[in-house]
């Protein structure tokens, strides 16, 4: 529980410092529709701290943790085992209290740690270069795209989504694209075996900055990257390749390596718990070293000091907080830090082997999870291939089903009707995501529980 220790005199003091003649000043830009006339109708005036403890205990007793129920929620956030030791490591004090290295080459522990972060992003993604992380996956998509403006000097403005582009990050693009001279080019999702490569490549065209593409997709599908490279590259295009599920790069060939030229995503999956939706962690990086100088964010450098000592430096930090606004290349200002660092460790602890084995252990488990479920009367499996995520069609609501088998301890997945609403063609959808916390006896579970609702 917070304590605001704060007096009216002080808040009064502020005001009079800033020039604000009351608080309301402070929320001028909020529409009028938007704000509160008056209390929350239902909430308490006043009540003690601990009533007020006393009542939130007994809210939370409502929620079913992950922990607590047979878990195949996915789309983006993907529950999976934590060594302790990363915990441990990142409550350090050392690491825990950190911030922003304003005098960086003082902070020699953090920024290694931040150079070792982007080699481990790199040689994930199959690129040259990544940078010292970035807020989360979603804006770094909308990074990459702004990165692509500035590669096309402006000259090509149309932006090609992927129609199995997480919504969330699309809408994210199209929101920020609000702000720039960006044409934002969409597609609906289509329920099919495999993505639709040629309707995407179809759309590009000779005005085209980027085309953004989902690896593996929204509905757990593999895109053929580099068949849609070589049709970007043909029209001068970038290809913007987006992993929400970095296990998946244990196990399939990374994006850099199939020809994208930025590839951003969501690095949750590794060290990083659900955390009830974030903070989570963005990873950005580049195939070609000549696109470093248009990238985002903060790059950490290796050097030598004055003694021939290994030592590390801010290489480039082209943030607002640290150049002029209109020079910076993002206006994001956190690069998830801690998060990285969690990364950072628990990459560490399983190496190249140890990651592989665990891509294969989910692989093994969803092969394992989609085969039982598609003996399910009134079932049917949606993919020809997929990493540990996969799509299934229902004979009836999947929305529905969903919340009726939470009154059962089981997360059944998350229905395509939540992710795209009024998208009335995908309402018996199920994206169903297994990961190595998964257990035999919960896939077993869910297809019970299927078998009977769907009777």
């Amino acid at each position: 529980m917070r304590y605001l220790p704060l007096t009216d005199t002080d808040r009064s003091d502020m005001l009079d410092t800033i020039g604000a003649p009351d608080i309301d000043a402070l929320f001028a830009d909020v529409p009028e529709a938007a704000r509160l006339s008056g209390p929350i109708e239902g909430l308490p005036m006043h009540a003690s701290e601990m009533a007020v403890e006393k009542h939130m205990r007994r809210l939370s007793k409502k929620n079913l943790a992950a922990s607590d129920a047979a878990f195949f929620l996915g789309a983006g956030a993907y529950k999976h085992h934590i060594p302790a030791s990363v915990d441990h490591i990142i409550q350090r004090g050392e690491f825990l209290t950190a911030y922003t290295p304003y005098q960086p080459e003082i902070a020699q522990g953090t920024l290694q740690m931040l150079f070792e972060f982007q080699t481990q992003v790199a040689r994930l993604y199959g690129c040259a270069v990544a940078n010292a992380s970035m807020y989360d996956g979603s804006t770094a998509c909308w990074e990459a795209v702004a990165m692509a403006g500035r590669v096309a000097r402006g000259k090509k403005r149309k932006v090609v989504l992927s129609g199995a582009l997480h919504p969330h990050y699309a809408e994210v693009v199209r929101t920020m694209a609000k702000f720039t001279d960006d044409e934002i080019a969409g597609a609906p999702p289509s329920l099919t075996a495999r993505p639709d490569d040629d309707g995407l490549i179809a759309r590009i065209d000779g005005d085209t900055s980027c085309v953004v593409v989902q690896y593996p997709d929204i509905l757990g599908r593999l895109p053929d990257l580099a068949k849609i490279a070589e049709a970007a590259h043909d029209k001068g295009a970038l290809l913007i390749a987006v992993n929400t599920e970095p296990v998946a790069l244990g196990a399939i060939a990374s994006p850099g390596e199939l020809g994208a030229d930025i590839v951003v995503g969501e690095g949750q999956s590794i060290g990083v718990g659900l955390q009830f939706g974030g903070p989570y962690l963005g990873l950005f990086a580049v195939r070609d070293e000549k696109h470093v100088r248009m990238m985002p964010g903060r790059l950490c450098g290796e050097t030598v000091d004055a003694g021939g000592k290994r030592g590390f430096v801010l290489t480039l930090s082209t943030r607002e907080q640290h150049i002029r606004r209109e020079k910076a290349t993002s206006n994001i200002c956190t690069n998830s830090g801690l998060c990285a660092l969690a990364f950072n460790v628990h990459m560490t602890l399983l190496g190249e082997k140890g990651l592989r084995r665990l891509a294969m252990e989910n692989h093994r488990l969803a092969c394992f999870a989609a085969d039982r479920l598609a003996k399910v009367p009134g079932v049917k499996l949606l993919n020809d291939a997929f990493f540990n995520e996969f799509t299934l069609l229902l004979d009836g609501d999947a929305r529905s089903i969903v919340r009726e088998l939470t009154q059962q301890d089981i997360l059944a997945g998350v229905s395509l009707a939540r992710l795209f609403p009024g998208h009335d063609a995908l309402s018996n959808g199920l994206l169903v995501a297994v990961t190595e916390t998964t257990t035999e006896e919960d896939v077993e579970t869910l297809a019970s529980a299927l078998e009977e609702v769907l009777a």
